[in-house]
């Protein structure tokens, strides 16, 4: 036995809920529509009704004969029933031979007459109403329903006209939305197959003119472009990983292996474990950094913020590396100048300025001058950092912030320096650029 599509099963199901919602739905208007339009007819004859019993009442009897006679005469189309009746049922005045016998308190009723001016035609059926008289006698005040049923057949004949192409249009409408549904639900059925199996370069169709569902997609798609980044971010330190520590451990293995082979005496072997501990140290450096920028990606980090005197964060910084500045031969100048506080972590922000403050004197010219400046431009805190060497290359400023990137001057380090200082800019969304000339560095805050 073959087994069922589900896709056809699904848009079975979907195109027939939508088409059962439209087809009750037009029901439901065409049974209003058929109750207003009853109703409304039954209104008219009610309020006619009443009017005829209040107008008689204010009559004396001989009058009240008159009038029924009166109105029955101009009654050209004969539509109109009117009769009094006397205490014991006999009739007085008008077209009806008796009056019927009523068993409801109802405004009006629909019953069976027997008519006494329609030539050819001895019972007819009639909404009616009987009203007591102050006197005693009673009048029968009704309508001939002929003509009320042909317009009622006449409105019954247009709705089952209207309904029948109407009944068509919703359940050809319930199927095609609900295969639209289908073939939407299935393309990201099939992108997350796609996905999962590796492929994380499929998107979303998304229309010129977005409906909802378009702009689903379009969260969609960027939630995978996001994705996509982190994957490419992952894999690129786990390459970047791989790549700069396969050299030294390799040379770290070989110096172990030469050691343990040449060593001759105690003091040549402990020489080649000092040696061995500063090659550990530095690959135990690298990884701290890379679990470092890692950390700086996450942005929980940003739930430990407040706020920071970036004139005190930086005095502090010139205090903590003035003593090396003085090894090195290096005039050390802070310019500070008060800037409103802002929002961050103290801690990395002084790792950053920390950073920029390495990197000036090991790489500017030695014995030069390193200048940390802090001002504030159209309110924004900036942190400048300036040597006197010739500064970062613009053929470079765009690699120089990737990890284990060095320059071509660049001889020791890992390359970790400024991608740790760019990790902290992002995480507080600061800014780092370079200078067109010179070798400053600025760190521009919110």
């Amino acid at each position: 036995m073959p087994v069922p599509d589900p896709r056809s099963r699904t848009t079975l199901r979907w195109g027939g809920t939508i088409a059962a919602l439209l087809v009750f739905q037009s029901l439901v208007v065409a049974g209003l529509f058929w109750l207003l339009a009853n109703g409304s007819h039954r209104g008219t004859a009610e309020r006619a009704f009443a009017d005829d019993c209040r107008v008689m009442a204010a009559l004396p009897l001989q009058a009240r004969r008159g009038e029924v006679r009166n109105r029955l005469n101009r009654d050209i189309h004969r539509d109109h029933f009117l009769a009094l009746f006397a205490n014991d049922g006999a009739l007085v005045e008008g077209n009806i031979a008796q009056l019927p016998p009523f068993t409801t308190t109802a405004a009006s009723l629909i019953a069976e007459v027997r008519p006494t001016e329609l030539p050819g035609k001895t019972r007819d059926t009639a909404r009616l109403t009987v009203c007591a008289m102050p006197d005693g006698t009673r009048l029968l005040t009704g309508v001939d329903l002929d003509e009320a049923e042909d317009a009622l057949r006449v409105v019954e004949r247009s709705l089952i006209f209207a309904l029948v192409p109407g009944l068509l249009l919703a359940l050809a409408f319930g199927w095609a939305v609900g295969r639209r549904a289908v073939r939407q639900v299935d393309a990201v059925r099939t992108l997350t197959a796609r996905i999962v199996s590796g492929d994380l370069d499929q998107r979303l169709p998304v229309g010129p003119h977005p409906d909802s569902f378009d702009l689903l997609c379009a969260h969609i798609n960027a939630m995978l472009d996001r994705l996509q980044l982190l994957v490419t971010e992952v894999r690129g330190v786990g390459d970047d990983i791989a790549h700069q520590l396969r050299t030294p451990l390799t040379r770290l293995r070989a110096r172990l292996e030469r050691g343990v082979r040449d060593a001759r005496d105690r003091a040549e072997f402990g020489a080649v474990a000092d040696e061995t501990l500063v090659d550990i140290d530095k690959l135990l450096g690298i990884v701290a950094a890379l679990l470092r920028i890692r950390e700086l990606a996450d942005h929980a980090r940003r739930s430990r913020f407040g706020p920071v005197d970036l004139a005190q964060l930086a005095e502090d910084a010139c205090d903590l590396h003035r003593p090396t500045a003085e090894d090195l031969g290096i005039d050390l100048v802070c310019v500070i100048t008060a800037v409103r506080p802002t929002e961050g972590d103290a801690s990395l922000l002084m790792e950053a300025i920390s950073n920029l403050l390495d990197n000036a004197m090991k790489y500017g010219p030695p014995g030069g001058r390193v200048t940390l400046s802090l001002q504030s431009v159209a309110g924004a805190p900036i942190v400048t950092v300036s040597d006197q060497g010739a500064g970062v290359p613009a053929a470079e400023r765009a690699l120089v912030t990737q990890r284990f990137y060095r320059g071509r001057h660049e001889h020791d380090g890992v390359g970790l320096g400024l991608s740790l200082v760019k990790a902290i800019a992002d995480l507080h969304g600061f800014t780092l650029s370079f200078a067109d000339h010179g070798s400053a560095v600025s760190l521009q805050c919110r």
